[in-house]
């Protein structure tokens, strides 16, 4: 990381300072902190942990909206490190406060909960470029409960005969969940691959019932 990010890491471990002891006082001072950061543009990408069930995700947006959701299978620290190298070094934890990370995160538990059919979240593309991107914005159209394959995704991406690429698209999907990757399924019905593992997508699709309990 840059030396601006690192005096972003320095600032926010002095803050841990201020309030010994007070987890309330302490999460208010790092919340100014980083809406002053966000503010004055010393910091692009801001993120925070959150509990499902199947694990904790990483979240992570910038002013733009949620740039990646990190499953519980993925290495935490990798995401950052790819956030710092695909888009900006400038990335720093959120303590629950950033506008669109808490909109995400009410969001994601009420669908865990099956209370949610569709997201309305802003999100922000960089993550994802070309064919790639094209096959991202095809997926966020898949309806709530219904499945599609590797094939019908290259298709109406219109390029029908670049299957394994869709797949690739699939494999590298920044906003798992909310652009609902766990919805693409092999030719036959079978699961196929999944970033959080097959089970998690079949517990998924069992949610939306598109799959027997």
């Amino acid at each position: 990381m840059n030396s601006r990010s690192n005096d972003l890491t320095i600032a926010e471990a002095a803050l841990r300072q201020i309030a010994p002891g007070s987890d309330a006082a302490l999460a208010a001072a790092i919340e100014r902190f980083t809406a002053r950061a966000a503010s004055d543009g010393a910091v692009d990408v801001v993120y925070e942990d959150h509990d499902s069930p199947f694990g904790k995700l990483r979240l992570a947006a910038t002013p733009a909206g949620i740039l990646r959701i990190g499953l519980p299978n993925e290495d935490p620290e990798s995401l950052l490190d790819q956030i710092a190298h695909k888009l900006s070094p400038r990335v720093l934890r959120a303590p629950g406060g950033y506008p669109s990370l808490a909109k995400a995160r009410r969001e994601l538990d009420q669908y865990f909960a099956g209370k949610r059919r569709h997201f309305d979240l802003p999100l922000d593309w960089s993550m994802a470029r070309a064919f790639r991107l094209e096959v991202l914005h095809v997926t966020a159209l898949i309806p709530y409960g219904e499945t599609v394959s590797y094939a019908d995704l290259a298709r109406a991406a219109g390029r029908p005969k670049a299957v394994r690429a869709a797949g690739t698209a699939m494999a590298t999907n920044p906003l798992p969940i909310v652009v609902p990757c766990h919805r693409v399924l092999r030719s036959g019905g079978q699961l196929g691959n999944y970033g959080g593992g097959v089970e998690m997508k079949a517990e998924l699709l069992r949610l939306e019932g598109s799959r027997p309990g």
